[in-house]
């Protein structure tokens, strides 16, 4: 791996190392917010929003005080006062969460880096969407998308399968149509941009095929563009030291056993690999 992690100076402090607004999270899927909020932190940032739902912030806020809360009516206070935004993870597609991917939309600098995820990238592959909200003409300047197999079909409005029978091509696909970084997630994960750079990841394994992995991977990335990386090169180190978090993990704990939140509990760990 080329990219190297974001370098900490002695004279710093917490703003040194930028702000995340995390849009995660709702009533019935609470972990993501954690997940993702926590695993931003752990790579380095300095702060961390959670924008999310009473009861989301209830129950996170009983596990960790390292996160800033922020009620949903209150989105627009911090939206532009952050290095970057993640938006997707747990988020639901009701109504609730389809205004709530509209208000970042609407509210955001167009050259605020935005992470978008898991129910962010359902919602955006909504014909109905389509029709409420032209994405495209915005013409954000800083997109991550991370996609798995099933949620780049929906972007690009095709078949499963034809997704897993050419990854790569799929990946370029959706760079084209939004403009972005594409993460596609998979065994070997491969990431590409609008300029044509490309990396295929080589780090993980099985035991991270588990439900609030992505989550993680948001956040890790989330926390690394906040720390000042580019948004392709700290999509590409994110997604390698995620990996490594897996491999460690699997060492330890067998690949059956393996859960989101170890992988957060494996990043120090991972940051230590890299740099030997």
């Amino acid at each position: 791996m080329e990219y190297k992690l974001p370098q900490r100076t002695e004279n710093s402090n917490k703003s040194t190392y930028g702000k995340v607004l995390n849009i995660a999270g709702s009533d019935y899927m609470r972990g993501a917010g954690y997940l993702s909020s926590i695993s931003a932190l752990k790579i380095g940032c300095g702060y961390c929003f959670l924008c999310s739902t009473e009861k989301v912030i209830n129950s996170v806020s009983a596990i960790t005080p390292s996160i800033v809360f922020l009620p949903q009516n209150r989105v627009c206070e911090q939206i532009n006062n952050v290095n970057v935004i993640e938006i997707g993870c747990g988020l639901g597609t009701d109504m609730n969460a389809v205004k709530m991917f509209s208000k970042v939309l609407d509210n955001a600098y167009t050259y605020t880096p935005i992470v978008v995820d898991a129910d962010a990238l359902n919602i955006l592959a909504q014909n109905d969407f389509d029709q409420i909200y032209d994405f495209t003409n915005k013409k954000f300047e800083k997109l991550v998308f991370t996609p798995h197999p099933k949620e780049a079909s929906r972007l690009l409005g095709i078949e499963l399968e034809q997704v897993l029978n050419n990854i790569e091509q799929s990946a370029r696909d959706i760079t084209k149509k939004f403009n972005c970084v594409t993460v596609l997630k998979t065994h070997r994960t491969f990431i590409c941009s609008p300029d044509g750079k490309e990396y295929t990841n080589t780090t993980g394994n099985s035991a991270m095929a588990k439900a609030g992995s992505g989550d993680v991977l948001t956040g890790i990335i989330s926390g690394l563009i906040a720390q000042g990386m580019e948004i392709f090169e700290a999509s590409c180190l994110g997604v390698h030291l995620h990996g490594i978090c897996g491999d460690l993990a699997k060492e330890k704990l067998t690949q059956y056993s393996v859960m989101a939140e170890d992988l957060i509990s494996f990043i120090p760990e991972a940051i230590k690999f890299l740099q030997n």
